[in-house]
Parts: C-alpha cells; structure tokens; sequence
C-alpha cells in the first residue's frame, strides 16, 4: 500500500522564481520549498518507507507528477494494492488519470456541498456508497470520468471517544466499508514521518532548488537507516546526536 504527500521547508529571504512558492510572512516566513512523496505504509511498518520524493514548483501538474513517481516506483514493487491521498489530492484531474491508468486509488474526500447534502439524509453510523459522474474540461476537450463516492456517518472512534463523518472517493472494485477508515489511516503514518523528519532538517539559506532538495533527501535517507538498523535501540533524536558525534570524532582524526 502506498501514501502520497506533500510537505515544505520555510524559506525567509525574497520568494522569487518558480520553485518558491508563496507564504504569509509569519514567524519570519516568505516562502515554501514544496516537495512531494510517496512511501510504502504497512500495518507491519510504524513507520513510512519513503520512495521516491521530488521538488514541486508553483503551477506544476499534479496529476502527471503523481503518475510519474508511481512510473519510477513499479520496478520496486510486486504490484500495488491501494494508493492513499488527503483530501488535497482531490481532484477530477487526478482521478481521471489514476482511474485509466489502472491505479488504485483511495482519497479523502473534502466535505462539499454534495457531500454534506448526501450525509444530512442519512442515519447515525450508516454507511453507503453512489457513483459519481463528471466532467474535466483540458485545452478545450470535454473529457467524461467517473468514481465511487463512500459515505460513512457519525462512526465512533474508540480513541478520540468521538464520532465522525467521512467521505471517500475510490475506483475500486470491491469496497469494505467496514474497514475503509482503517485503510486509509495508514496514510497518517507518512505525515508522523515527517515530523520525525524535521528533527533531522538542515537549515539553509539557499535558493537553489537542487541544494534544498538534496538536503530533503539526505534527511529522508537518514531517517531510513534510523527505521532499518537502530529503530529499536534508540529514539531518532538520539541516534542523530551519535551521529554527529561520531562523524565529528572521524573528523578530528583525519
């Protein structure tokens, strides 16, 4: 099963240029270094095992960038069983490409206007599905798409002790919805990865997408040998500190 995500790096001097995107200004920061990846995430696995992660510049195509990475990661995998996306990758652009690539695809739904129509006539912790028809308009091509819409109200979740309404678009074939939520919260596993991943962030002045990038990965590939080989003897933070030191201690013998 894999997640995809996006996820930035502050920038504080003049956002110029195309791989800078916008931001408020608060705390100092004028700008976002975006960067979308895809990992591998497993009831096994606590953690995400990213594969493939690349820069975003402002504009780009999110569709075709999706499909790219998912193109570099087919030789690594056995085959793909669901792919998992928050509901920022809700878009018919994105469907309709996943769909007719024979992709798999399961993302949450943001609450709009049908949506919230479609929950108010149900009943407490009931659960359904309805199929979804529409239409993208691309350089003045009308293009036909459909998916499978999959409600679920006010169900009960044993942790936060609070009931919730969810809504999911998928082009699966077969959908359990008694165990549609749980799927799809192996995606939040990426988002702890990058929080993990911020203790190992290099801090740069640079404006050279190449240089921010390389960082990105270097932390990225860090904190895989961390899951890999140390996971169980040490926290992250600490096996970045034996880190420093023993690369400082190789230093000093040179």
């Amino acid at each position: 099963m894999l997640a995809f995500d996006y996820t930035d790096e502050d920038f504080y001097g003049d956002p110029q240029g195309f791989w800078i995107h916008g931001w408020t200004g608060e705390h100092g920061v004028s700008g976002k270094f975006k960067f979308l990846t895809c990992s591998i995430v497993s009831s096994d696995i606590p953690q995400k095992i990213p594969l493939v992660s690349i820069p975003v510049r402002m504009g780009h195509n999110m569709a075709h960038a999706v499909t790219w990475c998912l193109t570099v990661i087919e030789p690594m995998v056995k085959s793909i069983s669901l792919i998992l996306f928050d509901r920022g990758f809700y878009s018919k652009d994105l469907m309709l490409t996943l769909s007719n690539s024979k992709y798999p695809y399961l993302i949450f739904v943001p609450k709009n206007s049908k949506v919230r129509k479609e929950l108010a006539q149900m009943e407490e912790a009931e659960k359904k599905t309805m199929q979804y028809k529409f239409k993208l308009n691309i350089n003045k091509t009308v293009l036909k798409g459909e998916t499978t819409l999959a409600l679920l109200k006010q169900i009960f979740d044993k942790r936060s002790d609070k009931s919730y309404d969810w809504a999911f678009a998928t082009n699966q074939s077969t959908i359990d919805l008694d165990h549609i939520i749980a799927s799809y919260k192996r995606r939040w596993r990426i988002e702890t990865g990058f929080r993990i991943q911020d203790e190992a962030r290099i801090k740069s002045k640079s404006t050279d997408v190449n240089i921010r990038f390389f960082y990105f990965a270097y932390e990225q590939v860090l904190q895989l040998l961390w899951i890999v080989l140390y996971k169980e003897e040490e926290s992250f933070k600490v096996f970045m500190i034996d880190m420093y030191e023993e690369c400082l201690k190789r230093y000093k013998d040179v």
